[in-house]
């Protein structure tokens, strides 16, 4: 059992990473008050930029470490720059922000594909290296916790922990996050108290749309190491993570640690023997099941913004 669990436990990190960073921009969204369905497509916009400012910069700087990281810095920005589509149709014309979102899905993962293979000419962009896991020194000598957290990790893991840890010292304790808040909770009476709700959100969603790109990018330069067009669900497993976590950063962490090691059951248990035992298709669909679950579960002791969803009409009540 331990043997096992130290084999899946860096993969499962591996896993969460992407989900953890996308559910955390998707807070912000539905803590201003906008609901951003659209994550899976800002996931694939990120995994497209990245892969493609990685695939030039190296045709260039071959042995350049730096372009992986502009590569994420790159993903970000256009991660951004795209959920402004959201933003100015859920924000500024009052559209519906589940069809909005949804446009976000079709016309990132139909626009990136169309990119992609105008490139490459298969729909597909190959990196020739990505980031390399490595041991934490000292770290790796801690009693039970050393195995598990510490090694075969990713220089992204900790860019992200550390991004969780900003995030929840912002909402929570600057005056940003108490404003950003009220903005998904009582959005007039913000309004009334000086503050200028549909800014906050338009920052809100591009944070959100920054992390969703940074997420897709990541999964690429870790252990995809290759644009197809796909991030296989993950940004929808960010929402039902950012569900499940009950809208807290906490909570979400919880969540995707959960979500993250459903992903990585179903993917390595054909070369785990212990886990060779269980039938395929019932770890394949595992953390499917556990999504719908887990969404029935605590979909009626939901916490969500008393006004997410809801479009913000100036002076009105």
């Amino acid at each position: 059992m331990w043997t096992t669990l130290q084999q899946i436990f860096p993969y499962a990190i591996a896993y969460t990473i992407p989900i953890l960073i996308t559910a955390l921009g998707a807070l912000f969204s539905e803590r201003s008050g906008v609901v951003n369905i659209g994550l899976e497509g800002l996931m694939v916009v990120g995994a497209f930029s990245g892969a493609f400012v990685i695939f030039k910069l190296h045709e260039a700087w071959p042995d350049n470490p730096f372009t992986l990281w502009v590569g994420l810095l790159a993903a970000l920005v256009l991660g951004a720059l795209f959920s402004l589509l959201h933003a100015f149709a859920s924000i500024s014309l009052n559209a519906n922000q589940i069809i909005s979102g949804t446009a976000i899905n079709l016309v990132a993962g139909a626009l990136t594909v169309f990119l992609s293979r105008n490139i490459t000419g298969s729909g597909n962009i190959r990196l020739e290296s990505g980031f390399v896991p490595f041991d934490v020194k000292f770290l790796t000598e801690i009693p039970v916790l050393g195995p598990l957290l510490f090694t075969k990790t990713y220089p992204t893991t900790w860019l992200v922990l550390f991004i969780v840890a900003i995030s929840v010292f912002v909402l929570y304790k600057r005056p940003f996050g108490l404003r950003l808040r009220a903005c998904g909770e009582h959005p007039h009476a913000a309004e009334a108290a000086g503050v200028p709700v549909k800014r906050m959100r338009y920052i809100a969603v591009l944070i959100s749309g920054a992390f969703s790109g940074l997420g897709g990018a990541i999964i690429i330069v870790t252990y995809a190491g290759e644009f197809t067009g796909s991030v296989a669900g993950l940004g929808f497993l960010a929402l039902a993570s950012l569900i499940f976590g009950q809208w807290k950063p906490l909570g979400v962490l919880a969540a995707t640690l959960f979500f993250g090691f459903a992903s990585t059951i179903a993917t390595v248990s054909q070369v785990i023997p212990s886990l060779s035992a269980f039938p395929p298709v019932v770890l394949k669909v595992f953390p499917y099941v556990a999504t719908l679950l887990a969404l029935v579960l605590f979909s009626k002791s939901s916490n969500a913004p008393k006004a997410a969803g809801e479009p913000f009409d100036s002076g009105k009540r």
